[in-house]
């Protein structure tokens, strides 16, 4: 069982400010073209891509209102806050966090088989780059997941949501009572296909990874040009962290500065991918978010990831050739 696969994807910068900027206007043709075969995926499929030009901003955009599972996307707002947090003088990269049986969650392929300490800075790396969901959980404990919520009200994303933990959030799926966390032995009695309840969707009620479209895009306009942070180090932080996210060099043109956090699941029939990020083309930020979920036999994921994967490239592509 694959609970989460590797995110994909994108981001980065400045944008204009938006008491000056003209509305945003329709995309080039080539772009728009891209985006109709994007929805032409197999799956409940939502994207928004939006170009902040000085002089012709644009977008182009299919059912981007579209609440879906997001994933590791959500990520995102846990590196923010725990940067926050260090910028507050509440918290250290520095500091060392402990990696063991009392955090370990599955889809680690970073910390999951090893014990000791490392340095904070480390987790937050493994969070974005390896989507590794034990440094996700202790990321998380160190900031407490209301303040992780704030932020995201504080950024009026309304519909997105985030667990309490990722091992919460499996032992949730899992047909546990919520607020219950199974602990290690639970995820390996899981993981042989030893449930304690009922599965459960990912897109329920109570412990989820949900988001739009539009609402991914907002975020990473904003915090990429530093809205949530009183200091321009601690964006140089979020940035360089950001920028490591292996599907960067997939789907991104070469040589394109990019910074984002994708995220994905495989839980029972039910899968997910998701893409939100910025690129800066010339100087110009494009930010977008592109996310896709079905139902299907495991065998579907990897052609659907194939096709995915082509699809996204096309839109930026031409994205970045239309500006």
């Amino acid at each position: 069982m694959k609970l989460d696969r590797r995110a994909l994807l994108v981001a980065a910068a400045v944008s204009a400010p938006a008491l000056v900027r003209p509305a945003f206007g329709a995309p080039d043709a080539d772009v728009a073209a891209a985006v109709a075969r994007f929805a032409t995926l197999p799956a409940n499929a939502s994207c928004l891509v939006e170009a902040d030009h000085p002089e012709r901003p644009w977008k182009a955009s299919h059912v981007p209102d579209a609440l879906l599972f997001v994933g590791s996307a959500v990520k995102t707002f846990i590196l923010a806050q725990y940067l926050r947090d260090v910028e507050a003088g509440r918290l250290s990269e520095d500091e060392q966090k402990s990696i063991d049986a009392a955090v370990r969650s599955p889809g680690s392929p970073v910390f999951l088989n090893l014990t000791g300490t490392t340095p904070a800075r480390s987790v937050l790396e493994a969070m974005i780059a390896h989507s590794d969901n034990t440094a996700t959980d202790v990321a998380l404990a160190a900031v407490g997941v209301e303040r992780v919520r704030a932020l995201i009200a504080e950024a009026g994303l309304s519909r997105t949501r985030i667990p309490a933990s990722t091992r919460r959030l499996f032992s949730y799926l899992a047909g546990e009572a919520e607020g219950v966390d199974l602990g290690w032995d639970g995820m390996k009695r899981m993981a042989t296909g030893s449930l304690p309840g009922p599965a459960r969707s990912p897109r329920n009620e109570r412990e989820t990874m949900v988001s739009t479209a539009d609402e991914m895009v907002r975020w990473y306009r904003r915090a990429l040009k530093g809205e949530f942070f009183q200091k321009p180090g601690t964006l140089t932080e979020f940035k360089r962290i950001q920028a490591m996210a292996d599907a960067i060099a997939l789907v991104v043109p070469p040589d394109t500065a990019a910074y984002a956090k994708g995220g994905s699941i495989d839980w029972q029939d039910f899968h997910c991918f998701s893409l939100p990020g910025q690129m800066i083309v010339r100087g110009i930020p494009v930010t977008f978010c592109f996310t896709i979920n079905w139902t299907g036999p495991d065998d579907s994921v990897a052609p659907m990831f194939g096709l995915l994967r082509e699809r996204v490239a096309d839109v930026l592509r031409q994205a970045a050739a239309a500006v």
